[in-house]
């Protein structure tokens, strides 16, 4: 069973992430090399790593985020991959079916790393299903409620952080350091003063006023 979760649906600018993420229940632990000194949770097991309260990525902070995309991209029980939909393509076919293809992208990738069989099941955030041959479950909140769709989101969010931070290295001065995209009264601000940039979703309102 593997768990999707997406980053990005709400942004001005940028890609939308999607991440697919399934648990390897019967692999037998080997300490991960990963060292987070105040958590200490590199080397538990899932079912002691799911009692710490992995949840929602946007109800955690950026830091804590980045801490346990650390451990859940290296924990031996954890098969996960990514895809992103640019903005243009967003623009192209909207940002609906935009996040759907991003997460049939993700599932398909996850399907070309596992070292198992693909996944037999998918359960999806929200209210979602996708264009794949696989039985699939949509639960509102799936992201507080599900393990794997919790580090799903966790994976997709920054991922797509990262992503925009480099952005911000050739677009400076949006502010893509700060917001990542969404609609912040900074982020207005300075695309009333400079016009949209390469990367922004024209097909959204705030960019066609812009």
């Amino acid at each position: 069973m593997a768990g999707l979760d997406e980053a990005g649906r709400g942004p001005l600018a940028g890609p939308v992430v999607a991440a697919a993420l399934i648990i390897r229940p019967n692999i037998k632990y080997k300490k991960s090399k990963t060292k987070i000194k105040k958590k200490k949770i590199g080397n538990l097991t899932i079912k002691q790593f799911n009692k710490l309260g992995i949840r929602d990525s946007k109800k955690i902070t950026p830091r804590e985020r980045e801490e346990l995309y650390d451990v859940l991209t290296n924990h031996p029980q954890i098969e996960w991959a990514t895809a992103r939909v640019s903005e243009k393509v967003i623009d192209r076919i909207n940002i609906l079916e935009a996040t759907r293809l991003a997460m049939k992208r993700a599932v398909q990738n996850l399907e070309k790393k596992t070292s198992k069989k693909r996944a037999e099941f998918l359960l999806l955030d929200g209210r979602m299903n996708i264009d794949l041959d696989v039985p699939q479950k949509s639960i509102i909140g799936a992201d507080n409620k599900v393990f794997s769709c919790a580090a799903a989101s966790i994976v997709a969010k920054v991922n797509r952080d990262r992503m925009m931070k480099r952005y911000h290295k050739k677009y400076p001065h949006y502010g893509f350091l700060q917001h990542k995209g969404y609609a912040t009264y900074l982020h207005l601000k300075m695309l009333k003063k400079h016009s949209p940039s390469p990367i922004h979703r024209i097909s959204f309102k705030p960019i066609r006023k812009a």
